[in-house]
């Protein structure tokens, strides 16, 4: 199975356990509203441009606000079906790319809404995707970093992924640098190097 196609259907179980109010990573944002995005996002990605493109951010908003009178459970299901079948993301190679990280981070933004949460045990399969798509994605992600950067696993596994004057690393276990790349500050990451490096980092803007 690959990321996208499991992050899915545990996003999906989530949103059944949370309900629509509880709180999430992204800010004013509940359940409801976070699983409205998806949809939006994967169901009218013509209407989902406001979501990187501000002067368009008010289609965005008015298609979400087109979810305000759905059942919840209508919503997970529409979610769990997968994307329709004009949908770019039907294609499997697009689903895999655009929404393993997608749907991995906004889980982990559902389940770590509030105090109290533990990261999810190991999972090898999934930790190498992490892993795998870290390498891919993370010089668009750091790109704003003023050192350079050097992500490493506890076991020693290291890839440099920002270069530039100075450096930190920063280590975790591949969900926990997925979450820190992708700006969320719920990670359970160490920032090491010189005083003014780390300060330096911490400082920039993080996360797309």
């Amino acid at each position: 199975m690959s990321l996208a196609t499991d992050e899915r259907a545990a996003l999906c179980a989530e949103f059944e356990r949370s309900g629509p109010d509880r709180p999430t990573l992204c800010e004013g944002w509940n359940a409801r509203d976070l699983l409205t995005h998806l949809l939006v996002r994967e169901r009218q990605p013509w209407s989902a441009a406001g979501i990187v493109v501000p002067a368009l951010s008010g289609v965005t908003e008015k298609a979400m606000e087109g979810y305000a009178s759905e059942a919840w459970p209508n919503m997970i299901d529409d979610l769990r079906k997968g994307p329709p079948a004009w949908s770019p993301f039907k294609v499997g190679k697009v689903d895999e790319l655009a929404n393993g990280a997608e749907f991995f981070v906004h889980h982990e933004d559902l389940r770590r809404g509030e105090p109290g949460w533990e990261p999810r045990p190991a999972d090898p399969g999934r930790d190498g995707q992490l892993w795998n798509l870290l390498a891919t994605q993370s010089r668009l992600l750091f790109r704003r970093s003023p050192v350079g950067v050097v992500l490493a696993r506890p076991e020693g596994a290291r890839q440099v992924v920002a270069t530039g004057f100075g450096v930190v690393t920063v280590t975790g276990e591949p969900a926990e640098l997925v979450l820190h790349a992708f700006g969320r500050d719920a990670a359970r990451v160490e920032v090491t190097g010189l005083p003014a490096d780390v300060e330096a980092y911490r400082a920039a803007p993080s996360g797309m």
